[in-house]
């Protein structure tokens, strides 16, 4: 019969090993057999409607946002606290506490506080920045008097058990001993040094030897001085009435005061990142490089945000990017290559990072210069802006679908004194922007001379390559 072998035997498949990969530019993606793919049309560009809400400020100083967002009868808690310092002590200490305040208090046990939250279905998580202490948190609607219960209590007599404390000191001392051997650490550790020296910035990732150090006495005493009320955002967001909440806060939440004398520590501004030389470290052996490649940007109170927002993204902030088609589609430099911004109390960077192999590190370094300084010398073309417009407006109105990403993005939003009305009005403010307003942002930010950065691997393979770039210096 037709298409059959006398013997029976499936034929062999054909031989592809020696074929090329197969890449494809964002221009053959978007087409199929019978023509282009449809592009959905440009999402509305209006103000955000915001949910029903209510603001208040209580006697302690303590800031509270409740908004009703009735998807699931759930409430979202996002607690933040102003937590700055001026050492590296205090984030071997901040690390230790956040680790430890849930643990338990004066009243309840560990086993307890786990109990009381999951008999309303509920969690709390503690963690910690150079910026901010942050509690986290889900319940159902009709706990959220337990666990704001729970939250008084860990804010106002943490236990800081001492098997606890020290339980949780190996744990991390452990943990973060293997983070600060990892290539993505080493590359991250590198970057702050060159962005930000010593200032407190830079040490968002504590030494394991510094917490390895830090004792129960260190853990109260901080959690006296620095988990206060007076300049702390609490945001409720989910299925909740709005003015009830705000009073069930004041109710349960009253007795968290501070100490007279104390108040929370905002993180200094760090110095703005200033182009220079990348720095190139050395990792013998290594088989793979990493690059991280940085520059000032604008924060997001700035009128030029969200023309640079829109830059960044045509450049390297999603995968239809330039970066992402040139050094991943193309020329398979990389898995993964992004653009991202990043905020600090009163500035805000760009970030360029993606990993290679050794052999391609010059040549993928040279082609995200490339198109950086594409970018800030030739406007983007108008298939490129609705590409990216679509984009932030669609991955905006997902964000906020959700009462989690509601209650995230207004917790971020009061970290840098902006509020809902910030939010209601971005859309609008990316739906007018013109490719003369986004290339004039990519000429002020992107060239390629504002950027400084690191880059980690194997000097005794890539040092040649990279003497002959330029701009690189050998630590």
């Amino acid at each position: 019969m037709a298409g059959r072998t006398t013997t029976g035997e499936i034929p062999p498949a054909p031989d592809v090993t020696n074929q090329p990969p197969a890449f494809h530019t964002a221009q053959e993606i978007a087409r199929t057999v019978i023509g282009p793919r449809p592009i959905p049309p440009l999402a509305k560009t209006g103000r955000i409607r915001t949910p029903a809400l209510a603001r208040a400020v209580l006697p302690t100083g303590l800031q509270v946002v409740a908004v009703r967002k009735p998807r699931s009868p759930l409430v979202e808690v996002r607690l933040r606290i102003p937590f700055g310092g001026t050492s590296k002590v205090h984030a071997a200490r901040a690390e230790m506490l956040s680790a430890t305040v849930l643990l338990g208090t004066g009243s309840r046990t560990r086993e307890q506080v786990d109990a009381d939250l999951a008999l309303v279905g509920g969690h709390l998580d503690a963690s910690v920045d150079p910026q901010r202490l942050s509690v986290t948190g889900s319940v159902l609607s009709t706990g959220l008097p337990v666990l704001l219960e729970v939250l008084a209590d860990c804010l106002t007599d943490p236990a800081f058990r001492r098997n606890d404390v020290l339980g949780e000191r190996d744990r991390l001392v452990a943990h973060l001993s293997i983070a600060a051997s990892q290539p993505s650490s080493v590359a991250h550790r590198y970057l702050q040094q060159r962005r930000f020296g010593d200032h407190p910035a830079a040490w968002d990732m504590p030494e394991a030897e510094l917490v390895g150090s830090v004792g129960v006495a260190a853990v109260r005493g901080l959690h006296s001085r620095a988990v206060l009320p007076d300049g702390s955002t609490l945001v409720l967001v989910g299925d909740l009435s709005p003015t009830r909440t705000i009073d069930a806060v004041a109710e349960a939440l009253g007795g968290w005061v501070g100490a007279p004398g104390n108040a929370t520590r905002p993180l200094s501004a760090p110095p703005p990142v200033v182009g220079g030389d990348l720095l190139a470290h050395h990792r013998p052996g290594a088989v793979q490089s990493q690059l991280r490649l940085s520059a000032a940007a604008v924060p997001r109170a700035d009128p030029r945000y969200p023309a640079f927002q829109q830059a960044n993204l045509i450049y390297g902030g999603y995968f239809s990017s330039r970066l992402v088609e040139n050094i991943r589609e193309s020329k398979g430099y990389t898995y993964s290559a992004r653009s991202s911004l990043e905020f600090w109390p009163g500035t805000a960077a760009v970030t360029v990072a993606f990993d290679t192999t050794t052999e391609s590190t010059a040549p993928a370094l040279l082609e995200a210069r490339y198109e950086l300084g594409r970018l800030s010398l030739l406007p983007p073309t108008a298939e490129e802006m609705d590409a990216a417009r679509n984009y932030a407006l669609g991955t905006l109105a997902t964000s906020l679908s959700t009462q989690a990403g509601l209650a995230s993005m207004l917790s971020v939003l009061a970290g840098s004194g902006l509020d809902e009305t910030w939010l209601a009005e971005h859309p609008a403010r990316l739906a007018a922007l013109t490719v003369q307003e986004v290339a004039d942002a990519a000429r002020d930010l992107l060239a390629p001379a504002h950027f400084t950065g690191i880059v980690v691997g194997d000097l005794g393979v890539l040092e040649p390559a990279l003497r002959s770039l330029g701009d690189v210096q050998l630590a």
